[in-house]
């Protein structure tokens, strides 16, 4: 497929300010995507995005990702309230973990551009800034931006100087990328589209020259009907030391049938011919889950390599087959106790059920283990025990706690 038939069938298609889709089936050009370091992850709200970066890379375009230094020390405006300022050193930590999970998801090439908008603001001085920029902004374009206008309407928080400037800083990035890296592109969820036409605004009107913003849809989680992202409180992290390789996977092992056709095509590499077989086959028997294994198995690879997808895949097995804990891995072991709660052998089941949150409290986890709802290493547990080796203690279908 050319790219913009790539992009249609895969559903990264919102707003754009191209005269037509098909212009980037054209000469390859250069491209940059960019984001805050307010965490020290990103999540899959990002990670659609990222894909969507990926699909440009593998088209020929020339990648630059952007981790705003500068931006994340104001802060891009929520429709709701102030975001709460971080601290620089707060802000240097996320932007290395950012950029290693950036180059790793979009498989972009060796020697890849990272770039960070501290590296050219922090010699900005601020009245040739306003002579510069300022000057070529309106007020009234500015306070027409919707996130504006639900800040200082009725019933608004208000907008402090800093966030309300914030589209002035991002619009000066996109076009110190084009003086400097001649970047003419800039793709972004299509929340970030009015701030991306700033930067077109500026190159236009100081350089005489054109450039193109190109947004893919927000996410939306087919279960809630909410975008994916912290503020939601949904967030599934992109770091396996906030949301674990297991949780990852069974993340997406757990969506519905209904999902997997746009989440294959969002969040996976995989090309139509494959993808139609692969839904074809899960018709044919959907108890058996085979789609959403797959899916899990894919996006996992994505994020975590194909070595970690294969762990999930056999940890997912052995939970919830006949697997015996001695044929685990230390890897394997590792993962478990990332994923579930863990504690030290030699304390009884009771003590264990209690403290690991699998009971309330040591009498809920008396009446548990005689009501036959816990087992250790597949068999129920009938009576207290002290536990002195590694084992697996389930509850109910899909509770589990480690103990080693």
């Amino acid at each position: 497929m050319k790219l913009s038939e790539e992009l249609q069938w895969r559903g990264f298609v919102a707003e754009h300010t191209l005269d037509q889709i098909s212009d980037l089936d054209k000469a390859p050009r250069n491209f940059y995507w960019g984001t805050d370091p307010s965490a020290d992850s990103l999540h899959i709200g990002h990670l659609a995005a990222l894909m969507m970066c990926a699909c440009f890379v593998r088209h020929g375009y020339t990648p630059y990702y952007l981790v705003g230094g500068a931006t994340g020390q104001i802060g891009d405006p929520k429709d709701t309230v102030e975001r709460d300022l971080k601290g620089l050193d707060e802000i240097e930590k996320n932007k290395a973990a950012l950029a290693a999970q950036i180059i790793r998801v979009t498989h972009s090439p060796e020697g890849t551009q990272l770039v960070d908008n501290n590296d050219w603001f922090k010699d900005v001085k601020f009245l040739p800034f306003l002579r510069e920029i300022g000057k070529a902004f309106s007020m009234t374009q500015l306070l027409d931006r919707q996130f504006v206008q639900k800040r200082i309407g009725e019933g608004g928080s208000g907008i402090s100087y800093a966030e309300f400037s914030y589209t002035l800083i991002q619009g000066y990035d996109f076009l110190h990328l084009f003086r400097t890296y001649n970047v003419d592109l800039q793709l972004c969820g299509a929340d970030q589209f009015g701030n991306c036409t700033s930067g077109i605004h500026l190159i236009k009107r100081l350089e005489n020259a054109t450039a193109d913003c190109y947004s893919c849809p927000l996410i939306i989680d087919k279960v809630t009907g909410r975008k994916f992202g912290k503020s939601e409180g949904n967030a599934v992290w992109l770091d396996a030391n906030k949301t674990s390789i297991f949780d990852f996977y069974q993340f997406w092992l757990n969506q519905s049938d209904d999902a997997l056709e746009d989440y294959f095509k969002y969040f996976t590499f995989i090309m139509p011919e494959e993808l139609d077989q692969i839904l074809a086959e899960h018709r044919e028997n959907p108890g058996a889950r085979l789609g959403q294994k797959r899916l899990g198995f894919e996006v996992t690879k994505v994020v975590h390599g194909e070595e970690a997808a294969k762990q999930a895949e056999k940890l997912t097995a052995f939970l919830f087959g006949d697997g015996k804990i001695e044929d685990l891995s230390e890897d394997d072991v590792e993962l478990l106790a990332k994923s579930f709660p863990t504690v030290e052998t030699g304390k009884t089941l009771v003590d264990i059920l209690a403290e690991t949150g699998l009971a309330s409290s040591k009498g809920e986890a008396r009446k548990l283990i005689t009501g036959n709802a816990i087992s250790v290493n597949g068999t129920k547990a009938t009576q207290d025990q002290t536990i002195s080796t590694l084992s697996l203690i389930k509850k109910g279908k899909n509770k589990f706690a480690l103990v080693r």
